[in-house]
């Protein structure tokens, strides 16, 4: 079943479902939910799409100063809470393996509320995420990463004399032959995406919801 073969019913229920998670309404969005099951909506286009979009108007939102970080980390533990309702009537072989990434704020810098803001949104739109915290070390990023079988590095730096340690970390991938295991994304006020093209990075966001978007494009 695809988005577009849906009738106007069922597309209402997964915009009901947008817009309840993006309200963040719990008990309507627990309740819609389970009305795309019992519509027999194949829930991963729930997953996909409703999902998908809540977040990027959380994100926008917040943006804007209309929401703030204790309502990202709402946002997030609602659409945990009915990812699990609609994952059960998804086959377990049919479940779509969730793509692991370690995020940390480089060795140097302290700065943590932009991470964790980017941590909030990505998890809460499916990826498994590692918050190895601030100041940390490109060795211990790197081991994370291994550890857990990360397919992605997300790096942050806030400080111009910090920035130089998000490109030490790729180099080091680069000495250690590891380059090719994983996505690196990176960002921060300083950063640019001039910057992260000249560094060798995979990607980079300006903000959460493109950071976000950045994610999507290089792991799913």
């Amino acid at each position: 079943m695809e988005y577009t073969s849906l009738t106007d019913k069922e597309k209402a229920l997964l915009d009901s479902l947008k817009d309840a998670i993006a309200a963040i309404d719990t008990e309507i969005a627990k309740v819609v939910a389970h009305k795309i099951l019992d519509a027999k909506i194949d829930p991963r286009i729930a997953l996909k799409y409703s999902f998908a979009e809540a977040a990027e108007i959380v994100g926008a939102k917040f943006d804007c100063g209309e929401l703030f970080l204790p309502h990202l980390v709402m946002a997030g533990d609602l659409m945990e809470e009915v990812g699990t309702i609609l994952e059960k009537d998804i086959p377990p072989n049919e479940i779509q393996k969730k793509k692991t990434i370690v995020i940390a704020t480089v060795q140097g810098d302290m700065h943590s509320v932009g991470k964790n803001i980017v941590s909030t949104m990505l998890r809460s739109s499916g990826f498994i995420i590692h918050d190895m915290g601030v100041d940390v070390p490109s060795s211990a990023i790197i081991q994370k990463a291994k550890e857990v079988k990360a397919e992605m590095i997300a790096l942050s730096s806030l400080l111009t004399t910090t920035m130089h340690y998000q490109k030490e970390v790729i180099d080091d991938l680069v000495s250690m032959k590891l380059r090719d295991q994983f996505k690196v994304m990176i960002g921060g006020g300083p950063v640019t995406r001039q910057y992260a093209e000249s560094i060798g990075a995979d990607g980079y966001g300006k903000d959460v919801i493109e950071a976000l978007e950045e994610a999507k494009r290089l792991l799913l």
